[in-house]
């Protein structure tokens, strides 16, 4: 029998050598599964690139499904983490079939976005005129409610598409919270949470949905997250808010909210921060929370995620304003620390 050559052999030690550090490699990979929020998508898709750049091993999957799917498929244990901008209560979190930790990630705000020939960003609108048009009581542009507000802005003579989200979602749910805050009569007729019985509009799912019809649509009008604003290049609206003043959709707006909103937070992280008091806060504004499981039964997985959010909690926070979300307040940062370190 022949003998092997040496270079031959040792090319074929080398090729097994790579082979094997490929299937080590491999199996020691983390891809981790969440669902959920389309309102906080732009940034986590940003956290999640990142953080794969630092750390090759891992890998993760998400789906910006909406609050609604990404709570019920944590719940069923579809995914290993959940994403929502509407809390869990305590029954909810003891109904999560395992023990789960809510951290609030980032703060983001709604825009009030239009449609509008020769109407760009800065139309004025108070929270009973916004109200007001999502109930069905002004259908036109050129409203004397609205003409009311904006005497230096010529309004066309054009039906009102309002558009609101199709699926269960927390942007939606930070919306009609708002929309309770500032008006009784949609807080009795309608209320506030991640799905509700709309008196009028056209349903879109997930944040791009709600965009893609205020854009196609001659005269459109919705909510939507900042992000997705500036993304579409879409017109913002000005919104009044509770001292008066006028007060454009921004980081450093829906920042000062959140600070207004701090002793609420204090007592409970899942405190709403619409409305908040203060002169420059645009009153739009919510936290964004994941759901981690504390002691998964997927030990790997925990520990890639613990290790994420500590990262998140620091490094993370910094990207926050490039996409058009405030970083959180320093002491909601460490409360979250605290809480992580708690996970198993």
């Amino acid at each position: 029998m022949e003998t092997m050559k040496p270079p031959l052999r040792i090319a074929l030690i080398l090729v097994g050598a790579v082979v094997w550090a490929l299937a080590t490699s491999a199996a020691s990979a983390q891809t981790i599964m969440g669902a959920g929020s389309s309102f906080a998508y732009p940034i986590y898709q940003k956290w999640f690139d990142a953080y794969h750049k630092l750390h090759p091993d891992v890998n993760f999957n998400y789906q910006p499904n909406g609050s609604g799917a990404g709570i019920a498929q944590y719940q069923s244990g579809v995914v290993d983490f959940g994403a929502t901008d509407a809390p869990l209560t305590d029954a909810q979190l003891a109904a999560s079939g395992r023990p789960t930790a809510q951290i609030p990630t980032v703060s983001g705000c709604i825009a009030m976005s239009y449609n509008l020939p020769n109407v760009r960003s800065g139309l004025r609108l108070s929270g009973s005129v916004i109200a007001e048009i999502y109930l069905g009581e002004i259908k036109q542009w050129n409203d004397k409610r609205i003409a009311a507000l904006n005497p230096l802005i010529p309004l066309p003579n054009l039906p009102i598409v309002v558009a609101h989200r199709a699926d269960s979602s927390g942007t939606t749910y930070v919306f009609t919270n708002y929309l309770a805050s500032v008006s009784p009569e949609w807080k009795a007729k309608v209320g506030a949470a991640k799905s509700v019985n709309w008196p009028v509009g056209l349903g879109g799912n997930q944040n791009p949905g709600v965009a893609g019809i205020i854009k196609g649509s001659p005269g459109g009008f919705g909510y939507v997250e900042l992000a997705y604003i500036l993304q579409t290049h879409l017109p913002a609206a000005t919104v009044e808010n509770g001292s008066g003043n006028f007060v454009f959709p921004s980081v450093s707006s829906t920042a000062l909210a959140v600070s207004a909103a701090a002793p609420q937070l204090k007592k409970d992280l899942r405190a709403l921060t619409v409305s908040a008091p203060g002169m420059n806060t645009y009153p739009i504004v919510g936290l964004t929370y994941l759901l981690v499981p504390t002691n998964s039964p997927k030990p790997g997985v925990t520990a890639a995620m613990r290790a994420f959010l500590t990262w998140a909690m620091a490094d993370g926070q910094q990207l926050a304003p490039s996409l058009a979300y405030a970083p959180l307040p320093p002491n909601v940062a460490t409360a979250n620390l605290k809480t992580i370190g708690a996970t198993k």
